[in-house]
């Protein structure tokens, strides 16, 4: 058996002293007991995740590494680790961390108080001037335990997004489709199979602006996924009472994102991060805030025409340069008809806009159906018009 002397800046304690700890260890069984009744109470918040038998088992080693310290005798090697084998199976466990070091540090208490059963009156004054080997072998212990929790807190955290991102991942390479994997996806991530959803999705350049939001929606309470795909920052809300639509789009105020429609159950959740992804593509270059889809319609259906678009363009603007001048007639006919497409297809609205008589509208309507072949007034080539105008927009001419 392998031992391990414990190294301290401190003076060594005391002759008497070392014969109390070794008087102690050879008595450990009482002060486990003494330990058992007294740690109860704290014990009390996680009782049920920790059996009576390991308990006891971790108690004596522990009762032995500090009386060891305290008595600088060498530390056996399976008794070294415990600090570290506590704090990570106790976090493995869920023992809340607080609870924990306060139960290690009632270590103190048993001992220093069996030290001082043990002691005789000539004793005193030697073992309170040697109470800081106490103190410092018990706060070694508990600085151990807290060391490991929080490693393997974060180890398991690592682990569980890890996790996290690879189900999100997989329910958006299955689209949904299978029953199995978008049940395993909602227990992984934490939704609600048959709740409401809405998907955003940035641009790498505006992730930070993202993750900013995440986070504070996060610290609503909002059940959420949030992880890169490709080139952009995904995040999927699920919606409720509380988490609504109005509240989501709050926080993604100052995020330029793309945003799908609300979206029914998770499995149509992969089909929301196509649309959001659509949409973010066809961003303005100054976009400051999100855009939904049901307002970039025409943009992403001239964005997934791919290098038909330009030919669009041509075939039903070709008559009309789009290089002329403000003032050439071309240039009032196009703006005429990007007023008109984009108001309420009133006559009058347009004329108003544009502070034009109806009439000299009118005229010009019937200017650009003579030299394009297509009538405004007619929903047909109207539809027409407006995707080639949003062709050329988006090809630059």
């Amino acid at each position: 058996m392998q031992m391990h002397t414990p190294v301290s800046s401190a003076p060594p304690p005391a002759p008497r002293v070392i014969e109390l700890a070794v008087d102690c260890l050879d008595g450990i069984d009482g002060l486990i007991g003494e330990w058992m009744e007294v740690v109860r109470p704290v014990r009390a918040a996680y009782g049920d995740l920790v059996p009576d038998q390991e308990l006891h088992g971790a108690a004596v080693h522990a009762f032995e590494l500090v009386l060891h310290t305290v008595a600088g005798l060498p530390v056996p090697d399976e008794v070294t680790s415990v600090s570290e084998r506590v704090g990570e199976r106790r976090a493995r466990q869920g023992v809340p961390l607080e609870a924990l070091l306060d139960a290690a540090r009632l270590d103190f208490r048993v001992v220093w108080t069996a030290l001082v059963e043990r002691a005789g009156p000539s004793d005193m004054a030697e073992l309170a001037s040697s109470a800081y080997h106490v103190w410092e072998a018990v706060e070694g212990h508990v600085t151990g335990i807290l060391r490991a929790y929080q490693r393997t807190v974060l180890e398991m955290g690592r682990r569980a997004a890890d996790e996290r991102r690879m189900w999100f991942a997989r329910l958006l390479d299955n689209g949904g489709r299978s029953p199995t994997v978008v049940r395993d996806a909602a227990l992984a991530l934490g939704f609600d199979l048959k709740a409401d959803f809405l998907c955003a999705v940035a641009a790498a350049r505006d992730g930070a602006r993202l993750l900013r939001a995440t986070a504070a929606l996060r610290a609503t309470g909002a059940v959420l996924q949030q992880q890169p795909a490709v080139s952009d920052e995904v995040l999927v809300i699920g919606l409720g009472p509380r988490m609504t639509q109005r509240t989501v789009l709050d926080h993604l105020q100052d995020v330029p994102c793309g945003l799908s429609p609300v979206m029914n159950g998770l499995a149509s959740v992969p089909r929301g991060v196509v649309l959001a992804t659509a949409t973010a593509r066809v961003l303005p270059a100054d976009a400051t805030g999100p855009r939904g889809l049901e307002d970039s319609w025409l943009d992403v259906l001239v964005h997934r025409t791919g290098d038909l678009a330009g030919d669009l363009a041509d075939q039903v603007l070709g008559a009309l340069d789009p290089s002329a001048g403000p003032d050439s007639e071309a240039r009032r006919l196009l703006d005429t008809a990007r007023v008109h497409l984009a108001g309420t297809g009133s006559i009058a609205d347009t004329g108003a806009a544009l502070f034009l008589h109806r009439n000299t509208v009118q005229h010009r309507f019937k200017r650009f159906h003579e030299l394009t072949g297509r009538d405004l007034r007619r929903p047909q080539d109207a539809a027409l018009v407006a995707l080639a105008l949003r062709a050329r927009d988006q090809s630059g001419a």
